[in-house]
């Protein structure tokens, strides 16, 4: 289900996808929104219950001026507060991994366990890709055309607009954020105390392996890291194992 909630004078949205289990907090990563979790919901049913935001400038949340990491992590805290859930399990993919562990570190009594996919304690990302988007194509078939092998992963943020179909996102805003993404994030990985699982995709551009194993080395506490047959988006590349990874982490520790 659809829900909304304002924060700041803005609207965020977010899917419910429901059911008696016990709730996970979900944020995506660029170019997607909450729709994109609706298969690991589906997996993780009915022993726990999705709950993905719209973070801000996507999906059917309001654009904003702003893409800092503060400003990311106050959207994260509001949407725990307007839950009322309590100390939660949270999971993120890639600017949703950094948002989640900033939030976990920064918020330690809300966040009973953190799920990180794909994303290091030193983000470099590239925005050229982002720039290249095509602006708006004439049908749905002609933007997946255009996007070539990245549809799949971006789908999920297609809209018809009344100039034709283009995306959830604004191409600048997404810029404005990737940029605001890099840097590096260290003393908050560490700072972070709840079990925590890191999952990698062994075909990632995004995530060295390198980089992945001194995560783990330099937490304390509990913190597994799972490899995975898998691109950047491993919740997209292998569905079953990366459901099947965060299940036996969750059922481990919550």
């Amino acid at each position: 289900m659809r829900k909304f909630f304002m924060v700041g004078g803005r609207t965020l949205s977010y899917l419910d996808f429901g059911g008696p289990g016990r709730p996970l907090l979900a944020l995506h990563g660029h170019y997607n929104e909450a729709s994109a979790f609706a298969p690991l919901a589906a997996a993780l049913a009915p022993r726990w219950r999705v709950i993905a935001l719209d973070q801000r400038g996507h999906g059917e949340s309001d654009r904003a001026p702003r893409y800092e990491r503060g400003d990311y992590v106050a959207d994260v805290a509001a949407f725990h507060r307007h839950l009322d859930v309590g100390p939660v399990a949270v999971l993120g993919h890639s600017l949703g991994g950094v948002n989640a562990y900033q939030f976990a570190a920064r918020h330690a009594d809300r966040v009973s366990a953190l799920i990180v996919e794909d994303i290091g304690a030193v983000v470099d990302c590239d925005w050229s890709f982002t720039t290249r988007l095509p602006g708006v194509a004439p049908s749905r078939e002609a933007l997946a055309a255009a996007l070539g092998a990245a549809a799949p992963y971006l789908e999920c943020s297609f809209r018809r607009t009344d100039r034709g179909w283009g995306f959830s996102f604004d191409i600048a805003d997404t810029v404005a954020s990737q940029k605001a993404l890099n840097g590096d994030h260290w003393n908050d990985w560490i700072s972070v105390t709840c079990p925590t699982l890191l999952v990698h995709g062994t075909r990632s551009d995004e995530l060295a392996a390198g980089h992945a194993r001194e995560m783990v080395a330099r937490r304390a506490g509990v913190i597994r890291r799972v490899e995975l047959s898998a691109g950047h988006v491993v919740h997209h590349d292998a569905p079953d194992a990366f459901a099947d990874a965060v299940t036996a982490f969750l059922d481990g520790h919550c």
